[in-house]
Formats: structure tokens, sequence, C-alpha cells
């Protein structure tokens, strides 16, 4: 009997794991059976997200990161196999944007404020690149290994405003894809490198720019409904099969690859 989808046991290591989407994606993994070590800025968000998977009977740990910071990584990592014996999976889930790497409706590039758009590839790049040595040096030792980026809509293709997160979100897709057939190439099959793409979902960082206090869309949000054939954005759960099937045996001779889950946004033009 095959258990490919089987992701009992397995550790797994997500940055960003407080968020709206991470921490549904812990609950999700937990749920079935994997040990989930979670990695975030905001303890107080990470003590309570641990509270509730445990809870719910899962197994988990939160620990205090920063993803741009190579020494405390090792740490995490240090802490993380001294628990569990092993690091199975790593979720780069950790990104962000900032204002002055965004160009608004009103200004024009010469307005990027360029510290800012340093900010937002560090973090979203060196924030992906960083915590994959730290841990992938882990999983060398295991001979086996999986990891899992959070790429974006704006990497596939430019979108206004955002052109420090875009930029750094293409990086990390080719990244990816650099990756997987380093992995693969140096050190066996049983190493892959794939991403998860998301389209367009409401969380904390966009929900002011994609809607009103009521709610209701704003001009940029109906902007990307009017591009989006299921004529909505995302729910959190709908990126947990796909996710399911990265972190899973069901991908095994998968790597290299971006999933797409967007309601149709990158496949539509007018």
């Amino acid at each position: 009997m095959y258990e490919l989808f089987n992701i009992e046991g397995k550790v797994m290591v997500i940055t960003g794991g407080t968020g709206v989407l991470g921490s549904s994606m812990v609950e999700y993994l937990a749920a079935h059976g994997a040990k989930m070590a979670v990695l975030a800025r905001n303890r107080q968000k990470g003590d309570e997200l641990i509270g509730k998977v445990k809870a719910a009977g899962g197994d988990a740990i939160f620990l205090q990161t920063d993803v741009t910071d190579e020494a405390i990584l090792k740490q995490n990592a240090e802490e993380i196999v001294a628990k569990y014996g092993t690091i199975d999976v790593l979720i780069n889930g950790a990104g962000g944007n900032m204002a002055g790497a965004t160009i608004g409706p009103d200004n024009t590039i010469f307005d990027l404020k360029t510290d800012d758009f340093r900010k937002v590839v560090d973090l979203n790049l060196m924030g992906t690149v960083i915590p994959t040595l730290a841990f992938a040096e882990y999983m060398v030792k295991a001979k086996k290994g999986n990891i899992v980026n959070i790429s974006s809509a704006s990497a596939l293709r430019p979108l206004t405003r955002v052109a420090g997160y875009g930029a750094a979100k293409a990086a990390v897709t080719n990244f990816t894809q650099y990756m997987a057939g380093e992995m693969a190439i140096k050190f066996g099959e049983d190493f892959r490198v794939n991403a998860l793409c998301p389209g367009f979902f409401i969380t904390e960082q966009n929900r002011a720019l994609l809607t009103h206090p009521d709610g209701s869309y704003s001009a940029r949000g109906n902007t990307i409904i009017a591009h989006t054939p299921f004529r909505r954005f995302g729910n959190p759960e709908e990126l947990l099969g796909t996710l399911h099937y990265l972190v899973s045996d069901a991908s095994k001779f998968v790597t290299g690859t971006v999933a797409i889950v967007d309601g149709g946004f990158a496949s539509f033009s007018i």
C-alpha cells in the first residue's frame, strides 16, 4: 500500500511561521503528524501558535529568529536537531515589503528609497538563502532533505508598485532552481528544492493595500480581481494541498519547480 502523502513524524522547520499563511501551514502540517519547528520574530505570536497546536494534539516548538542573521539561524538549527534529531523539511516562509521599496501611482522610480529596496531584498532573498545554508547542512549529514521556498505572483511577471518585493521574489525563484540542481548533483537524488507560489491572499502585510476598512476592495484589489479568473482572493487553506504534495513523497521526483496557486492569475491576460 502506497503512503505517498504520509508526513507523520517528519521534522519540519518553517520560517515566518506566525503570519496568516505560515500559521495555517503550521497547524495543518502538525495535524497530519509532522513535528513543527516554528521560527519567527514575534515570541508572543509564536507561543500562542504553539499552544494552539499542542492543544490540538500536535508536536511543535517555537524559536525566535532573524532570517538574515547566520549566527542565530545556526543556533536555531542546533536546538532543533538536539530536540528532534534531524531536519527533514525546510519551508522558507519569511518575507515582507516596505513602503520605500514600492512605487505608488503618484510616484516614479526616482522616488525609490534604495536603502528600503536593499532591506526588502535582504529579507526576502537573503532571508531564504541564509536559512537554506544553515539547515541544509544538517540535511546533507542525514543524506536527505526537502526545501520549499515561498515565491510570489510578483516573481512571475513584473507587477506595478512592488519594485523591491518583485525583484527579490524573482531572485528566490531563480535561487530555487539553482539549488535544485546544486543539491541533487552534488549530494544525490534524495534532495529536492521547490517553490510554492501563492497568488493573492489577504494577509496582514497587504490588507490595507487590497481592502478598505469596511472589507470592500480597494482600487488595487479590484484590479487584481479583474485579472483573476476565479474572481476572488485565495483562502490560506487553499495553499495546503499543494504544500502537502511538495513536502511529502508524492513529489519524490519533483525538483526545481514552481507550484502556482493563484486562481488563474498567472495564466490570464486581456
